[in-house]
């Protein structure tokens, strides 16, 4: 989980934002309920959520240049295709009963809501071609960044490549052009405290050791690690290797509290935002304690696999909240790391189903991935419609609203391809329901919750609540 705050034209996972940009084109048309003679006193409906009549519905232009993941990239190719499957599956009466209930407003226009959520996730597969390119013109360049900085920095002669995000967890949308990269550093002899009360900023502070180690340039007296001058010089190094790269590259200025340098790469006319973070692999009995009440998977993925994974190193990256110089404890905090679970995040993604087999070739599949793509769409059409209201949001947001789900609809037959539609409404109710309490926890970490560390207020929580409850009951008009 890589943390991403910029402003970009395609916005993780972890480590963005996006807005459309004036193309020149007919300006397109918006829905604002004060262009209504009729308005029921108390209404609150967001300006593009005006109330459809009969099958007719504005539907705004789509400019196909802004088509990105909404993710903080957060994130970061679509190995497991969209299920073309469109007729309904067998239902047991109650199922049926359950199913209408959850589509209950939806317009099903010229037949099943399935076609509508099959023909949108159709437009998000991303194409062979681009990946290919994409993917091709990535690994060169964090190929030769790797060998310059393992050359140029002795603390860095051991580093390690952990690649996370929507790309390499095949839940990437519409086009190939964001790619998240860590490159971490294994530390053993570490004690690490918590900084703040949340449990997902830490100090990190080297154990008493005879033999000199690479870090130690890098602490303070009371032995903690300077995490903002491990940082500074590691975006030294990557900045002097880029002009040595043959490709149109720019490196993006240095962001407040943002523990990535990011690479923007111009290749054929199209911008990929490349993403190298630092990180610590912590290797110790166990994770932090405030873990302790989260990760609840057993239900799901069953003990064993839950097990293994919490046996897994714990990864540290150099970000920060609020002000730099704010103290806890002694520490400041331009030199604390926030915990991250992105590669157990990959893990569990990659291999989501209940049943080892599911979604392999010729064995039972699931819409999990799916309702994940179109929640991140639906998130991201949102946030182009309503750049001011909805800019802070990203699709970390959407994937841990995903996993909750997933814990509490554990079984495979839950989310039956054939059910789609039922199991996205679920999905977006989930989402509405974080939405009006204010609170996403993480998902390892119960007492970190993501809407206040974005800094997002009830207004805002609350009209995304209300426009994601529109485009549900009033048959996705941004999908047209």
């Amino acid at each position: 989980m890589s943390g991403r705050g910029r402003p970009r034209k395609v916005p993780d996972e972890a480590s963005g934002v996006s807005s459309a940009k004036n193309t020149g084109s007919t300006p397109k048309k918006s829905f604002r309920a004060e262009d209504h003679k009729v308005k029921k006193a108390g209404d609150d409906i967001p300006r593009h959520v005006e109330k459809r009549t009969d099958a007719q519905v504005t539907r705004p232009k789509h400019d196909s240049r802004t088509k990105k993941d909404a993710t903080t990239r957060p994130s970061k190719y679509d190995d497991t295709r969209a299920n073309e499957q469109t007729g309904k599956s067998a239902r047991s009466a109650v199922e049926e009963d359950d199913h209408k209930s959850s589509t209950k407003g939806l317009d099903h226009g010229d037949g099943n809501p399935d076609k509508i959520l099959h023909a949108t996730l159709q437009k998000l597969r991303i194409k062979k071609q681009e990946r290919s390119e994409s993917t091709k013109c990535v690994n060169e360049i964090e190929d030769q960044i790797i060998d310059y900085i393992k050359k140029s920095l002795d603390w860095c002669k051991e580093i390690r490549v952990l690649k996370t995000g929507s790309h390499y967890e095949n839940v990437k949308i519409c086009e190939p052009d964001e790619f998240d990269v860590m490159l971490t550093i294994p530390v053993e002899r570490v004690d690490v405290h918590n900084f703040g009360e949340d449990g997902a900023f830490y100090s990190v502070a080297m154990k008493r050791h005879t033999q000199k180690h690479p870090l130690d340039r890098f602490l303070n007296e009371d032995k903690t690690i300077k995490a903002n001058e491990m940082l500074q010089e590691f975006r030294d190094k990557v900045k002097e290797v880029v002009g040595k790269i043959p490709y149109n590259i720019e490196v993006e200025r240095k962001r407040k509290g943002c523990p990535a340098v990011t690479l923007v790469v111009n290749l054929n006319g199209k911008t990929i935002s490349l993403d190298f973070v630092l990180g610590l692999e912590v290797h110790k009995s166990g994770w932090p304690s405030f873990t302790a009440n989260g990760f609840r998977i057993e239900g799901w993925l069953g003990k064993k696999v839950k097990n293994e994974l919490k046996r897994k190193p714990f990864y540290l990256v150099p970000k920060y909240e609020g002000r730099g110089n704010a103290e806890y404890n002694g520490v400041v905090a331009k030199d604390t790391w926030r915990i991250s679970f992105s590669h157990v995040e990959k893990d569990i993604i990659k291999n989501h189903g209940a049943s080892k087999t599911c979604c392999e070739r010729g064995a039972a599949g699931c819409c999990r991935k799916q309702c994940l793509k179109l929640l991140k769409y639906l998130l991201l059409r949102l946030k182009e419609e309503n750049p001011k209201e909805v800019s802070k949001f990203c699709s970390y947001h959407a994937k841990t609203t995903l996993l909750h789900a997933c814990t509490a609809r554990p079984t495979d037959s839950e989310w039956k391809t054939g059910q789609l539609s039922h199991c996205f409404q679920l999905l977006l109710q989930d989402f509405e329901k974080h939405l009006r309490s204010q609170n996403i926890p993480n998902f390892f970490i119960p007492s970190h919750n993501l809407l206040n560390s974005a800094g997002l207020d009830k207004k805002s929580c609350e009209f995304l609540a209300k426009s994601t409850e529109f485009q549900r009951n009033n048959g996705f008009p941004l999908f047209r």
